[in-house]
């Protein structure tokens, strides 16, 4: 009686063994890929050989749900970056720099910038060649626990923000302004706004501010910009 597998035989089962194999992960591949498609987080990826500076992206589609919410966290963001003040002046040039990538710049209408440039605290920090690294100012935004933006009765797009402003000068260590402060910040229309390719990562939704005035407590503009501490 023959005990061995003649090669060809033992050849054979191998063959069927790895095509088995073979057509079972390939079933497992189709399932795998079955399910993942169609892909439910489409990335949109902009490819292009032309300058890009001047070319506008416009948004004509924003859910009506969750704007509202957008908007308030926008303020709050602004207001923060617009007042705040950390020891550091590469970071603060770069915040607060009249160019595309200036995070203000791209959050403001051209007037409300340009009042924001004229600011004591803006000349100094952004053109006073004179300061080094070690200069040690630093300012906080604080927002009270509920209700720090609230949308104006009877007016669209206008926002009442109430927060604490604490600034400290290092060079005076006795020096602190704490400072409660009211604003009423107008957003300018959110309907197919236009975004600079410049500025698609800084403001994507086009959100900018058209009004920002220091109010009293009886609703009245003030001249009594947080960033005038220093008067």
């Amino acid at each position: 009686m023959q005990d061995r597998i003649e090669p060809p035989i033992l050849i054979s089962r191998l063959m069927t063994f790895v095509m088995a194999t073979s057509l079972v992960v390939l079933v497992v591949l189709i399932i795998t890929l079955d399910k993942m498609f169609p892909l439910n987080r489409p990335q949109v990826f902009f490819l292009t050989s032309e300058t890009l500076e001047d070319r506008e992206l416009t948004l004509t589609e924003i859910p009506d749900d969750s704007l509202e919410d957008y908007k308030q966290q926008f303020i709050r963001e602004y207001v923060r970056e617009r007042n705040e003040i950390v020891p550091n002046l590469s970071i603060m040039r770069a915040l607060w720099a009249d160019s595309p990538d200036g995070v203000i710049k791209t959050r403001s209408t051209d007037e409300v910038f340009g009042k924001f440039a004229m600011t004591d605290m803006v000349n100094i920090i952004t053109r006073d060649r004179d300061l080094d690294e070690s200069f040690n100012i630093n300012c906080t935004v604080e927002f009270p626990p509920s209700k720090s933006v609230v949308p104006k009765t009877g007016e669209t797009n206008t926002y009442i923000v109430t927060f604490m402003y604490k600034c400290n000068d290092g060079s005076f260590e006795t020096q602190e302004i704490l400072r409660p402060y009211t604003l009423s910040i107008e957003l300018e229309s959110t309907a197919q706004n236009a975004v600079k390719w410049a500025e698609r990562m800084e403001n994507p939704l086009g959100i900018r501010v058209s009004g920002y005035n220091v109010i009293n407590k009886e609703g009245k503009v003030i001249n009594d910009d947080p960033l005038n501490w220093l008067k």
